[in-house]
């Protein structure tokens, strides 16, 4: 399907004129404000021939033939080594350990030294959970559906429900509404993303500790209200956020026996008839498999994107560019016309520079949104409109994962490798 050649040249002078009014922006994260090793004028033109030759890269590994699914490989042959390799006595360990940091985060945030640099609790949430863990599921696999320390405390509890009720089914409480989709996630994410980027107290150890108890509380309430698989595939934010990034991973779980897809919360299957990365299926599952595949193939799965699905991958774009944005004498000058506006007054938290941040958090991803939607309503011309904008929108929503994940590496790498290396004395 070929562009009309009007169109192509509307696309390049838009892709011109917005390299020509690109300004430096700092990262900054959580650790120092560093410059680039070459002229940045090479950095954007190195920038620009990477993106061009991703494309040609993408389109060269994505072919495939209609029904045929892509490549895997099973390195756990043989049925008896995948049942030990998946073994819970093998895995919980794992799951103790998970837990105990998360109470190790919570005592040392309420009762260890408060300064942010000698304590345990910043440190690990801040750089090695999130960063780190973010890194992992996007260039390991999802980690964090095997050991998210929430579901591990309500599974203890649906067992110790079951011993007191002589084996009664622990039930949800009221059944999930439909019309919620991922939006519980959308909101606790960017209550998140407030909390990193503009709330002044984010690294103080017992605040770190308080959102820590406050966060615990709101995902036992929403699975025993709604359901262990239900909450975390629709509400609990994180394992929302680490199951897109997990479709770009190397490897994937899946369900080989798909009876089970049947009664499962949702429509599992992808194109290709596979029970792919449902963690529901795959714990009912009596054929679990693991497997290797091309990287970023779980983009392709092929499944409808909904409305929530794209606003929750325009989030995590805008959220990250926003953070190094925020580092750069532009976001100063506009925290400085805040302030002027609204005066300086206010305490330590609520005042004129965390409204100004909080404004930031808030019309980033709006700025983005509107942005797609134009680039998705000017693809919508150029194939005579057979495809309405906000359908091409869903479509092409997956395609910006890439995106957001390598503005995520180069964000936080430095503060991982320099500041993740203060937890060795810190676990102390």
């Amino acid at each position: 399907m070929g562009l009309a050649p009007k169109y192509r040249l509307l696309l390049l002078l838009s892709a011109l004129v917005l390299g020509l009014t690109a300004v430096p922006v700092q990262a900054h994260g959580f650790g120092e404000r560093t410059e680039l090793p070459v002229p940045l004028g090479y950095f954007l033109i190195g920038a620009a021939a990477t993106v061009a030759a991703s494309f040609f890269v993408v389109s060269l590994l994505l072919r495939s033939t209609p029904g045929e699914s892509y490549w895997r490989y099973e390195p756990l042959q043989g049925r008896w080594l995948r049942l030990a390799a998946m073994s819970p006595l093998l895995l919980a360990p794992i799951k103790v350990l998970a837990v105990l940091l998360l109470v190790l985060v919570i005592a040392t945030g309420f009762a260890g030294n408060q300064a942010p640099a000698l304590n345990f609790a910043p440190t690990f949430v801040w750089v090695i959970w999130w960063v780190g863990l973010a890194f992992f599921t996007t260039l390991v696999g999802n980690l964090w559906a095997l050991i998210n320390p929430w579901k591990t405390i309500f599974e203890w509890a649906e067992w110790a429900a079951k011993k007191l009720r002589r084996g009664a089914a622990f039930s949800p409480v009221s059944a999930y509404p439909a019309g919620w989709g991922l939006w519980p996630a959308f909101v606790l994410f960017i209550g998140f993303i407030w909390a990193q980027d503009a709330f002044p107290q984010a690294e103080a150890p017992n605040r770190v500790a308080l959102m820590a108890v406050a966060y615990t509380a709101m995902t036992l309430a929403g699975m025993a209200l709604f359901g262990k698989h239900t909450w975390l595939r629709h509400g609990e934010a994180f394992s929302v956020v680490f199951s897109i990034f997990t479709r770009f991973s190397p490897t994937e779980v899946r369900a080989a026996d798909t009876g089970n897809c049947s009664s499962c919360g949702t429509d599992c299957l992808d194109r290709y008839g596979d029970c792919v990365d449902c963690y529901e299926c795959f714990e009912r599952s009596t054929d679990r498999r693991l497997s290797l595949r091309p990287l970023a193939m779980g983009l392709t799965r092929g499944r409808p994107v909904s409305l929530d699905q794209l606003a929750m991958v325009l989030l995590l774009l805008a959220s990250v560019t926003f953070d190094g944005f925020s580092a750069t004498s532009m976001w100063v000058d506009f925290q400085s016309a805040v302030v002027r506006a609204f005066g300086g007054s206010g305490d330590t938290v609520f005042n004129s520079l965390t409204l100004a941040d909080t404004l930031g958090v808030l019309l980033f991803p709006a700025g983005f949104l509107l942005v797609y939607l134009f680039f998705a309503w000017l693809m919508a011309r150029t194939v005579g409109e057979s495809l309405g904008a906000l359908e091409l929108a869903r479509i092409f929503a997956f395609s910006l994962v890439p995106i957001a994940l390598a503005y995520n590496l180069a964000h936080f790498i430095t503060v991982l490798l320099v500041q993740g290396q203060l937890l060795v004395p810190l676990v102390s």
